[in-house]
């Protein structure tokens, strides 16, 4: 068979993948998923288990999931949509909308007290937040090590995958009331860069961050079930979250389909973890990436703007110091890790994101491959789990060429 004539997904292995995740539902390790790839204009979904431990419905294609931190990449795009409309420069200071981040201090290292600081070399731009180096945002070290630590906790900002409780403007006032961990540019830090960003998206384009991603992205994807809350005739599709129990206790429902939380418009949409959305959804919104910015005929992004996400903004040193997140394999662009050398099977230049509520979603230039994996079970490290890497292997050894 030539290589044109080759199919997307050798069907025998695409029956293994859908074997080998089955299998993580039949041992209890997860209720139920929804695994989707695709290839060369060929999509394949498989929809296994149930909604609930122990019972409930069975899981469908169109499931809700909390994606949490496949937020990040979503909100990175809208940001560099305002930079292509000239409304945002990457390189300017943010003080402009977001006057909180003026003047900013910085702790003299990272155990010092909160007011043993020194003045900022520069000010905070576009590009830290994008790239996780406005100077705050999580320390690897264990709860409560560092003084910067504890404030973020009882200001209610510790980087994790719930929406602060406050509104954008009280969550800005908190930043701002506090010194930065690091210069600005200096140090990669998890997460906090991209609320910021929501804020910074909202303020600049004068709209609410729901409203600009539903008009700039989720309507021309045909995003139509992603958002940052759930309509009412849309909640019996959003299963409930678990987090592994104690030992010999199995999964522990962590969050029900109910309650405030995700029946109405949050307080804070959060630009780092606030999402709900289908596999579907995610599939349109990374290829629209692969396709360098066109979807349907359709460009959202230029072709540069795209590949400037997807590429390596980290220098070695940066990344070291988050050896648990990128090993020696991985570093970070827009929003998105980015694979600098084969790790695993993925190619160097693939790209994504996982979600801390049990999401993975990545796309591979060299392979024209997309993935998007939904579970319901809260990861417990950085470190992918069993179930997301089970399913990577899964996706390439399917390959048909």
């Amino acid at each position: 068979m030539s290589d044109s004539a080759a199919p997307a997904f050798l069907p025998e292995r695409l029956a293994r993948l859908r074997s080998v995740m089955a299998g993580y539902v039949t041992r209890g390790e997860v209720p139920g998923l929804v695994a989707l790839v695709s290839r060369h204009g060929e999509t394949h979904v498989e929809a296994l288990g149930r909604m609930a431990v122990g019972g409930g419905a069975p899981m469908q294609r169109n499931t809700l999931f909390r994606i949490a931190s496949m937020t990040k990449p979503v909100v990175a795009a809208a940001a560099m949509m305002l930079v292509e409309a000239c409304v945002l420069r990457l390189d300017d200071p943010v003080d402009a909308f977001l006057p909180e981040l003026a003047n900013r201090r910085v702790l003299r290292s990272l155990d010092s007290a909160l007011d043993d600081t020194m003045p900022a070399a520069r000010a905070i731009t576009l590009r830290d937040l994008l790239t996780f180096r406005m100077g705050l945002g999580l320390i690897l070290a264990a709860a409560g090590t560092y003084p910067i630590q504890s404030a973020m906790d009882d200001l209610g900002l510790s980087p994790g995958p719930d929406s602060p409780l406050v509104t954008p403007d009280e969550y800005m006032q908190r930043i701002g009331s506090l010194p930065l961990a690091r210069q600005p540019g200096e140090a990669w830090m998890y997460h906090t860069g991209s609320d910021v960003l929501g804020v910074l998206i909202a303020r600049a384009s004068g709209m609410t961050l729901p409203a600009f991603l539903k008009q700039h992205l989720f309507e021309p994807l045909g995003m139509k079930d992603t958002g940052f809350h759930v309509s009412p005739d849309k909640l019996h599709r959003l299963p409930p979250s678990y987090v592994q129990g104690p030992a010999g206790h199995g999964l522990v429902m962590q969050e029900g389909t109910t309650g405030l939380r995700w029946s109405s418009a949050p307080s804070f949409p959060s630009g780092g973890a606030g999402l709900v959305s289908t596999a579907d959804d995610y599939h349109a919104f990374l290829r629209m990436l692969l396709n360098k910015g066109l979807h349907d005929g359709q460009r959202l992004l230029a072709r540069p703007t795209v590949e400037l996400m997807t590429s390596d903004r980290l220098t070695l040193a940066q990344r070291a110091e988050a050896p648990v997140f990128f090993g020696t394999t991985r570093s970070w662009g827009f929003g998105m890790a980015v694979t600098t050398a084969r790790d695993d099977l993925a190619s160097p230049g693939r790209f994504g994101w996982d979600g801390g509520r049990g999401t993975s979603a990545y796309s591979d230039p060299s392979e024209d491959l997309v993935g998007v994996l939904m579970t319901q079970r809260m990861m417990e490290s950085p470190t992918p789990p069993p179930v997301f890497q089970d399913f990577w292997t899964s996706a390439y050894q399917a390959l048909g060429d």
